[in-house]
């Protein structure tokens, strides 16, 4: 199961690398466009839509990689079961927070398909076909909060925290 997991978050950190080269490839067409006196309809609509992707895609690669911001100043100071402990209630925490958003993301994509409901601009979207991005992108990452809190509870290290010693090595 553990390469399944590993795959799925490296195609979903490639997948917000992607749309971050489309980011630029539409912004990109717009310069040249208004440089050429032409415009690229609905391109921010789609650079907004390409964002949102990237961002929620990133998070469970970033998690998994140790990418997010910590704040370690305290917790770097407990003994080893305290901040097992910590580590495990944070984790739950996080997963339950999750299980709801993950829930709500999928409903509104549900709600967008029933309804049919389509953007406001030059070109009509479906409002669901940009939200699925995001909804997959927040399931990824609530699956990389149980892997970790799974860890925590067998007595592993989680993955995001082999990452930040070797990161804390390096400045060292």
């Amino acid at each position: 199961m553990s390469p399944l997991k590993d795959k799925l978050y490296q195609a979903s950190g490639l997948l917000a690398g992607l749309c971050i080269v489309i980011i630029t490839l539409l912004l990109l067409a717009q310069i040249v466009g208004r440089l050429l006196g032409f415009i690229v309809p609905s391109a921010e609509d789609f650079a907004g839509y390409a964002l949102a992707a990237s961002t929620f895609l990133g998070l469970a690669y970033t998690f998994r990689e140790g990418g997010h911001i910590r704040v370690t100043l305290v917790i770097e100071r407990f003994s080893p079961l305290p901040r097992k402990i910590q580590e495990a209630t944070i984790l739950i925490l996080s997963f339950a927070l999750l299980c709801y958003l993950s829930y709500a993301c999928s409903y509104m994509v549900y709600e967008s398909y029933i309804y049919e409901e389509v953007s406001y601009g030059y070109i009509p979207v479906p409002l669901w076909i940009p939200q699925v991005p995001v909804a997959v992108g927040v399931i990824a990452l609530n699956l990389a909060i149980l892997d970790a809190l799974i860890m925590v509870l067998k007595g592993e290290k989680p993955t995001y925290s082999q990452q930040e010693d070797a990161l804390s090595l390096e400045e060292i």
